[in-house]
């Protein structure tokens, strides 16, 4: 029997790890759907497999997505089709509130064609400055006023209002920091991998001591895809990440070091906006998905730097 998924950002980072993922069973045919606005289609599965399609579309018109839903009937909706990344979300802030648009259309499409569940990539975003350490998901302050975060907020509403009214399953996935060798260059782990290669400056903004986690891909998509093969999680919300927390000072002392890089660190001038101070995830749930140990900090950074040396 044909597993039919639809992946929407399937050229994204994480989209892009989760269909080349996919496609290696046999059973499971794969549609992407992308309009390349950030994506790459280098970040597509190879064409030695013949059980995925891509469609250059944009999710947030609603004649171009529901051509695509009806014609296939997908058994399973992954929703990653989203403006990341902090600099990117402020300097378009219009863009960010049109993915609204997107959400509201594969839920309205999901519920007319009968799709079993709609996993949602959400973001460690909606949890804003953080109330407690580590950040649970069942408590989120709603504090952020970023554009982002909130357009995250409304999302998940949305996905609750179609499983209350609809029976529409969902899981909701809230993402922290993923990185791989597919990363783009804008997001921080990857910026500072080139950097640090290249003899570069480590560029650092404001003082350094805010603190993330950093998730290496492959427990991300590993983690995702059992929700989806053994029913877990159904109609609820789960963080995604790593909890081994680190300043960004000693992210770029790491990096360094593992590379073996002369790079000497600098600081640029703090962000206005979008820089929270901390982050880290409770990742108890996710924990229970993962049949072994989760890649350490220093061993993502070194498969990272690995597959760009060979490259």
């Amino acid at each position: 029997m044909i597993i039919k998924i639809l992946i929407t950002g399937g050229a994204g980072n994480v989209g892009g790890a989760l269909a080349r993922e996919l496609v290696l069973n046999s059973y499971i045919e794969v549609t992407i759907l992308d309009n390349l606005s950030t994506g790459m289609v280098d970040k597509l599965p190879s064409n030695d497999y013949k059980n995925w399609s891509f469609i250059n579309a944009d999710v947030n018109n609603f004649s171009e997505v529901s051509k695509i839903m009806f014609n296939n009937n997908f058994d399973y909706v992954f929703h990653y089709a989203a403006v990341v990344g902090v600099q990117r979300t402020l300097s378009n802030p219009k863009s960010v509130l049109d993915d609204i648009d997107g959400v509201r259309n594969i839920l309205e499409l999901s519920r007319k064609t009968k799709v079993k569940r709609v996993f949602y990539s959400s973001s460690s975003e909606v949890y804003g400055e953080p109330v407690e350490i580590p950040q649970n998901e069942d408590k989120t302050p709603l504090n952020s006023k970023l554009p982002y975060a909130i357009v995250k907020n409304v999302a998940e509403a949305y996905l609750r209002s179609y499983q209350s009214m609809y029976g529409l399953s969902f899981t909701i996935f809230r993402f922290f920091n993923t990185f791989g060798p597919l990363q783009s260059d804008d997001f921080v782990m990857t910026r500072f991998i080139k950097q640090a290669m290249n003899g570069e400056d480590i560029t650092i903004n404001g003082d350094g001591l805010q603190t993330r986690t950093f998730c290496y891909i492959g427990d991300n998509i590993e983690a995702t895809i059992k929700c989806m093969n053994h029913d877990f999680f159904i109609n609820e919300v789960i963080n995604i990440g790593s909890d081994y927390e680190v300043t960004i000072l000693e992210l770029a002392k790491i990096i360094i070091e593992v590379t073996g890089s002369n790079s000497i660190i600098s600081h640029k001038p703090a962000l206005k906006q979008g820089d929270m101070k901390r982050r880290k995830p409770d990742i108890s749930k996710m924990k229970l998905l993962m049949n072994r140990e989760m890649v350490s900090l220093r061993e993502g950074i070194r498969l990272v730097y690995l597959d760009f040396l060979n490259k």
